[in-house]
């Protein structure tokens, strides 16, 4: 007699309660590998793939798209053994009613391989994973791989595509559509509410010529990436900045736990990355004891993980301070919000070439402006002014960062 297996709700990571069934990626009589995903689950902050636990036929869901989870809830009974000498059944009944809405399961090698946000772009737009090519790493597709596959045969979903003009109608369509946050989002939106609410936040600019450090990474990117496998950004120059001016003004890497100033004798630096889910702040354990190398290998590595949707939980939680990049999308200033219980966050600009004044000269220059967000509460102007020259003059003569003085 077959042995049947129970597929549960794994224990969720600390302080999250709860988690959402978004998509299940298999239907009862499907064959299932060992390891292979068999439903997402969305959380406050990451989607969790459930694998499959052995080799085997799914015989029940028990769970339908969109219901909230805990950790331990029975989710799917599983009929151990080889797919190829187990008939499929009919879908039962009872299944079909648990998962009234389901998509249609992707096979073959590349639904193996495809990430959350690939998933969801073939089932909106009707995409047949198995036959898209993965342009991630080890053959991963990648959303942009679905949308592509989508546009070539003309199926991308209507979200997407503009709307036709209705006829005689002077401005085109005036349709609506309304869609219910993700948790992600709606994690988001609360985290910002609440920093807004709790903390003194203010925020102070300055501007950094960044001539020194674009002309060492030109004179020494082709050998840095030949050495070490990875190219040379901006982004390295700016966390080992920071952390040098974190060990001179400590309270800009401290904490606020109700009525006590926690202060933090390590720097775990959040990089926060835009995905197409939301705002996530992947953290860069122990920044200080890293080379540029690596702390630019680290922000590719999560910046690829953040496309494919495979960024875990573990990758988010702690953090003592933060950058933000807006310069990316063209931001030329603003002021980035706290994240919590952080009590600074400093915030990258375009980079864009002004007239400035230098020794009585007008001179163009790479020009950026920073702005570093801080709680006030613990924080006194003073300091964080202090902290952004300190970072700005880092910036400037780069070669500092290298003899830390």
């Amino acid at each position: 007699m077959a042995m049947t297996i129970e597929v549960r709700v794994p224990q969720l990571p600390e302080s999250v309660t709860d988690a959402t069934l978004i998509a299940w990626h298999k239907a009862p009589g499907d064959a299932v590998r060992r390891d292979e995903s068999l439903v997402e689950l969305e959380t406050d902050k990451v989607v969790l793939e459930v694998p499959s636990p052995v080799n085997g036929i799914i015989r029940e869901l028990r769970v339908a798209n969109g219901t909230t989870v805990k950790a331990g809830e029975l989710l799917a009974v599983l009929e151990e053994g080889e797919s190829k000498a187990a008939a499929a059944p009919a879908k039962p009944a009872a299944a079909a009613a648990a998962a009234p809405a389901q998509p249609a399961a992707a096979t073959g090698r590349s639904a193996g391989k495809a990430g959350p946000a690939a998933r969801r772009a073939a089932s909106e737009s009707g995409v047949d994973l198995a036959a898209v090519g993965g342009s991630g790493r080890e053959g991963r597709v990648l959303k942009a791989d679905v949308a592509a596959a989508a546009a070539k045969a003309g199926t991308a979903p209507a979200a997407a595509r503009p709307a036709a003009p209705a006829t005689g109608a002077i401005g085109g369509s005036r349709e609506e559509r309304r869609i219910p946050m993700s948790r992600l989002r709606a994690r988001i939106a609360q985290r910002m509410v609440e920093a807004q609410q709790n903390a003194a936040m203010l925020t102070t600019f300055n501007e950094v010529d960044l001539s020194a450090v674009i002309a060492l990474r030109n004179r020494y990117r082709d050998a840095f990436e030949k050495q070490h496998g990875v190219k040379l950004g901006f982004m390295s120059f700016f966390v080992r900045a920071c952390i040098n001016a974190l060990g001179r003004y400590p309270v800009v890497n401290a904490s606020v736990e109700g009525s006590d100033i926690i202060h933090h004798d390590y720097y775990d630096i959040g990089i926060a990355v835009s995905t197409d889910r939301g705002l996530i702040v992947p953290v860069v354990r122990d920044a200080d004891q890293l080379s540029f190398a690596q702390i630019e290998a680290a922000i590719n590595d999560y910046g690829r993980r953040a496309r494919e949707g495979s960024i875990g939980m573990e990758d988010l939680t702690g953090g003592t301070f933060t950058i933000t990049n807006g310069g990316i999308f063209g931001s030329m200033l603003s002021t980035p919000i706290l994240n919590p219980p952080q009590s600074a966050i400093l915030g990258m600009h375009k980079i864009q070439e002004r007239a400035m004044v230098v020794d009585g000269q007008v001179v163009v220059r790479p020009m950026m402006y920073l702005a570093l967000t801080y709680d006030h509460r613990i924080i006194d102007g003073r300091e964080a002014v202090q902290f952004l020259v300190a970072v700005k003059d880092l910036l400037e003569d780069p070669g500092r960062l290298l003899l830390q003085v």
